[in-house]
């Protein structure tokens, strides 16, 4: 069984000693799956388990349990491999489309000089005009500077010039993209910034409950979640009911009605841990339209309207379908693939356009989230009576147990009967006690 990548990653950020309310802490993942994990990670990768004397389980994983994986599992090879190779194929992937746009510029360029180099000799032969080609027989081909860093990362000297970027980054300039990363960051953006959105607010959610010692009220949670419900639902505190199946809890009720949520699987640790931050209330990202620097969006959409114009005219020149044909070459060529460069240069400039206005639509649905999020975190800071009385309640089921190494009753890590031997003076220390009791009890 493939390990859970989430759950290794909390093993290594814990430092390999963990309780399943510690990965589930660290993870937001729900208990059962954070358990079920952790005892699949043991057994693959030979990790050991220690049982305090209270039954409560720790989880001790080698620091090289990912070697022992990758050595055991040729799936988990053909992942890493499969990753770099994928990292490779997307920034090919990202870099093509400002490839194209440069080599369609190139092309249609060049082929409006050749058809007006060819239309000016044509017409100098049929007026017997002078050698010198007279009256603009010249056809001047801009130079196009496409700016700074377009192909620094095909550059010889690109170590020669990291100063200059960092000159650019120090004057405002903080996009570490190159020109055809920018280009495909124009087109298409950069990815979701909220994509783990769900971990984040499972994360922040355990925390919280984690900070308060395992025990919380409604409010406590509300300002990370979504959709409450109706006014009903809301008094009836439905929204935790995800928030208990997640985590264990179970909900105890106050003397004066009020609901408190426990938590015992998150009180148990196997480190001391101080309280983590945690915002007051999950807030979602805004999407950016791109984060390529403002002079590289600016060529970007600049390259892009010069290459729409450019095929517009090279339109009007061979919009006969003659000229193609008697020039034939290059020529000949373009004007077979005219539409699809006409079309790439359309897409380009319109792909952009749309998602700008898709982009205002969405961002203002998500203020409008964090904006709700933010009022109940305010509504927390302002508790009533009532809430203030709840969190009183909660603080009576408030605990957090840490197990140390004093703390094992057993440990897979060595022999038993070694076990037994090394804690006989602690067992025969038990037994005194409990003697001592029975003859004060009597």
């Amino acid at each position: 069984m493939v390990s859970n990548p989430a759950i290794s990653q909390a093993v290594e950020k814990l430092n390999y000693r963990v309780t399943v309310g510690d990965v589930a802490t660290k993870a937001g993942l729900d208990i059962n799956t954070a358990q079920r994990g952790l005892l699949a990670l043991a057994s693959d990768a030979g990790g050991h388990l220690q049982v305090a004397e209270t039954g409560d389980v720790v989880y001790l994983f080698p620091q090289n349990f990912r070697t022992i994986l990758r050595n055991k599992y040729l799936r988990l090879q053909l992942q890493e491999w499969w990753q770099k190779v994928w990292k490779v194929l997307f920034y090919l992937i990202r870099i093509s489309f400002g490839i194209i746009l440069i080599l369609s510029i190139i092309l249609i360029a060049i082929a409006i000089t050749i058809i007006i180099f060819a239309l000016n000799s044509s017409s100098d032969d049929d007026g017997g005009g002078d050698s010198d080609g007279g009256g603009g027989g010249f056809f001047f081909m801009p130079y196009f500077w496409f700016g700074p860093d377009m192909f620094w990362v095909f550059s010889p000297d690109y170590e020669e010039r990291r100063y200059e970027r960092q000159q650019r980054r120090s004057s405002g300039d903080t996009s570490d993209m190159n020109f055809l990363e920018a280009v495909f960051s124009f087109l298409f953006g950069d990815g979701n910034p909220n994509a783990n959105l769900e971990e984040r607010r499972w994360q922040d959610i355990a925390t919280v409950i984690r900070n308060n010692k395992g025990a919380v009220v409604a409010e406590q949670i509300a300002p990370y979640l979504d959709d409450l419900g109706t006014q009903w639902q809301r008094e009836d505190e439905d929204f935790m009911l995800p928030v208990l199946t997640r985590f264990n809890g179970t909900p105890h009720v106050s003397p004066d009605g009020g609901i408190v949520y426990h938590f015992p699987d998150l009180q148990t640790t196997a480190g001391q841990q101080r309280q983590q931050s945690v915002p007051a209330y999950l807030r979602e990202f805004s999407w950016p339209f791109s984060q390529a620097s403002s002079s590289q969006l600016t060529l970007a959409g600049g390259l892009g309207v010069l290459n729409f114009v450019l095929a517009i005219i090279l339109g009007v020149l061979l919009q006969d379908g003659t000229i193609a044909a008697q020039i034939g070459g290059l020529v000949a060529f373009v004007n077979s693939i005219y539409w699809l460069l006409l079309g790439y240069g359309t897409a380009y400039l319109a792909v952009p356009l749309i998602r700008y206005f898709w982009l205002q639509r969405r961002n203002q649905k998500i203020e409008e989230r964090n904006q709700k999020r933010q009022e109940r975190a305010t509504a927390l800071n302002r508790a009533t009576p009532e809430v203030q009385n709840k969190l009183s309640y909660a603080r009576q089921f408030a605990e957090e147990t840490v197990i140390t190494e004093q703390d094992l009753a057993y440990t897979t890590e060595d022999d038993l009967i070694q076990q037994e031997l090394d804690q006989a003076e602690k067992i025969d220390a038990e037994w005194r006690r409990r003697l001592e009791e029975r003859t004060d009890n009597k």
